[in-house]
């Protein structure tokens, strides 16, 4: 299990939720001008929860969602 300050560590960005868990994210820039948002969620007690993959374009359109965890779902386009 993570703690706040790990995930404070690995992931630069993060918002507060209203259930007391938080929003992390971490931006990868593709030389294709394309960006990847890993995105992770947690309750308050900084257990995952959920955890998942956003693509945008070069116009920074979201086009694709990627769910990995708690389960697999692939791509799927937005």
């Amino acid at each position: 299990m993570s703690t706040k300050e790990q995930n404070e560590r690995k992931f630069p960005s993060w918002q507060d939720l209203p259930d007391g868990g938080r929003r992390y994210w971490l931006d990868v820039h593709g030389l294709s001008g394309w960006k990847a948002r890993y995105v992770k969620e947690v309750d308050a007690r900084e257990v995952t929860v959920r955890f998942y993959q956003e693509i945008y374009d070069e116009n920074g359109q979201l086009v694709e969602v990627h769910d990995k965890y708690p389960v697999d779902l692939g791509h799927r386009k937005v």
